[in-house]
């Protein structure tokens, strides 16, 4: 992992809505910071630098620095609330993290080789995407800024599935899936495009006789 992110954030002892309004109002994002054998600690932060950070895709899923004065915090971006129509973060949790004790994470999947697959260049389909991100466990160290997924030998018809996914070393799903079960949930697939229906075409079609 060379990318790295800190945060800056401070103690807050004003809780409930009201102050957490007023805080909102003052360009600050409300947050809590919990896990690890310790009491939860409720935090403020930025709303600014809240924003910078979350620019790059791998903040969601990368062990993150907390700078609280004069000590540090490893913690891992739990959940985040966001305006319904306003860019504005409302509140974020954070999950303290040990080097020694695996975490669980949504971690986001990239498509590989999609134009240049057999089912997209070859066959005209198109690319059905069912899954953007997938839940995994591992210890921090272990821990991937995205999962790849090449799609370069599908064709129209084939699917991927969970059980397909070639995970890295260290790296397992949060939840245990056996191949072919329902828990197999489909991560990609390759389609017929809109109103190709996959039958003989006007020219191939044979004509009826009388």
């Amino acid at each position: 992992m060379s990318v790295t992110f800190e945060l800056k954030a401070e103690p807050r002892s004003d809780l409930g809505k009201g102050a957490s309004r007023r805080l909102r109002r003052a360009g600050k994002v409300p947050a809590i910071v919990y896990g690890g054998g310790q009491d939860p600690q409720p935090l403020v932060l930025n709303h600014l630098d809240v924003l910078n950070q979350l620019k790059n895709e791998a903040v969601y899923s990368h062990v993150l620095t907390l700078n609280l004065g004069d000590r540090t915090e490893s913690v891992v971006l739990r959940d985040m609330q966001r305006h319904p129509f306003k860019p504005t973060i409302q509140h974020m949790d954070f999950l303290r993290v040990s080097a020694d004790r695996k975490l669980t994470v949504n971690v986001p999947l990239h498509f590989l080789n999609e134009e240049s697959s057999r089912g997209i260049k070859q066959q005209g389909g198109v690319v059905s995407r069912a899954l953007i991100d997938v839940e995994i466990a591992c210890l921090p160290k272990d821990l991937p800024e995205f999962i790849e997924i090449d799609l370069a030998d599908l064709a129209i018809g084939d699917a991927l599935h969970l059980s397909d996914i070639r995970l890295p070393a260290g790296v397992e799903l949060a939840d245990h899936v056996v191949a072919g079960s329902e828990q197999d949930a489909i991560v990609v697939s390759i389609q017929h495009a809109q109103g190709d229906e996959g039958g003989p075409s006007a020219e191939t079609a044979t004509t009826p006789t009388a």
